[in-house]
């Protein structure tokens, strides 16, 4: 059968093959990749985020042992970060994390493995195979990579968008969650049914075990209408319905939905709001100008970074800082109000 003649497939179905190709074939990350993340602009957003982690732990009473989570790790390059700054700032945390990372590429495992030497307990296809207890877990630009579904409104009611033949076709909404009644004629839905898993998942986990989950991506603070499927490769913008695995394809983290999902499985949301905010608070400029100080031959690259992770007009404003975590916890570093 020929691509022409291949039955449409569902949007989310499409971009889930899509990215399972990319990550076990592709080398996404840093300039000679298709993108760079924020552990790959500065060491110092790992180290904040290890410290972070080490914080929460000792509001939840400083439990032994309690799992470091990473998903969707990438080259391992956050987690080692992370545990270098608490090696040497909250030893006793150090001592009490069991890592686990979450990943399902066979090829990215392998170089999170060669970075992290032995520090890492155990891979994991998916948060439900993680061991039981507390846990601490981080995720970067994890929520984002995840497979949705787009719905459009047509004549009062709502179609399904397909794949066929490289394009967008629209179809039948069966099995469509729910969707709202007021959209304005022509309006895109987008869902994204694995993120809202993992929060039910996560939140629930997190109420019944303790805990709390970082997880930093892009996206707008509230839920809206909108087509935001786009796509990378070489760092600059490709065709999301080209061939599985030639580019990165991604979609605006619908955060509303993610924390709603959370709250009704029983944890408390904190967030989101803006990175740059939220980084600031965690004293990103202070350590940034401590590695320019010590690297004074870098210490331009030090500072440039810090400004592109938090300034609005970079990263700073749309990319969001959110966090789950167990009622009984207080507000967490970074997410005071003011």
């Amino acid at each position: 059968m020929s691509k022409a003649d291949a039955p449409p497939e569902r949007l989310d179905r499409f971009l889930g093959r899509a990215a399972a190709a990319y990550y076990a074939t592709r080398e996404p990350f840093g300039t000679g990749g298709d993108f760079t993340t924020a552990p790959e602009i500065t060491q110092a957003f790992g180290e904040c985020l290890g410290l972070w982690a080490a914080i929460a732990w000792e509001a939840m009473g400083r439990p032994e042992p309690v799992l470091l989570v990473e998903l969707g790790p990438g080259r391992g390059t956050l987690m080692a970060d992370a545990l270098r700054a608490v090696g040497e700032m909250v030893p006793p945390f150090r001592a009490a994390a069991r890592v686990h990372l979450v990943e399902t590429s066979p090829r990215l495992r392998a170089v999170q493995a060669e970075r992290l030497g032995g520090a890492a307990a155990a891979w994991h296809d998916d948060i439900a195979a993680l061991p039981p207890g507390p846990a601490m877990v981080i995720a970067n630009e994890f929520l984002d990579a995840l497979p949705i579904r787009q719905f459009v409104r047509r004549g009062g009611g709502w179609l399904e968008r397909f794949v066929a033949a490289g394009a967008l076709v629209e179809g039948s909404a069966e099995g469509a969650p729910a969707l709202p009644e007021d959209a304005p004629e022509g309006a895109v839905q987008e869902v994204c049914e694995p993120a809202r898993a993992i929060g039910a998942a996560l939140g629930a986990r997190i109420a019944a075990q303790g805990g709390a989950a970082l997880f930093l991506d892009y996206g707008p603070a509230e839920s809206g209408f909108g087509d935001s499927l786009q796509a990378m490769a070489r760092h600059g913008a490709a065709d999301p319905l080209g061939a599985p695995g030639s580019a990165d394809v991604t979609a605006h983290v619908d955060f509303a939905a993610f924390a709603a999902a959370a709250r009704a499985a029983g944890a408390r949301v904190q967030g989101p709001l803006p990175q740059g905010v939220f980084l600031g608070r965690l004293g990103l400029f202070s350590r940034a100008a401590m590695l320019a100080r010590m690297d004074p031959k870098r210490a331009t690259h030090h500072l440039a970074a810090a400004q592109r992770l938090a300034a609005p007009e970079h990263m700073g404003r749309l990319f969001k800082a959110i966090c789950l975590c167990h009622a009984g916890l207080p507000t967490l570093p970074g997410f005071e109000e003011g």
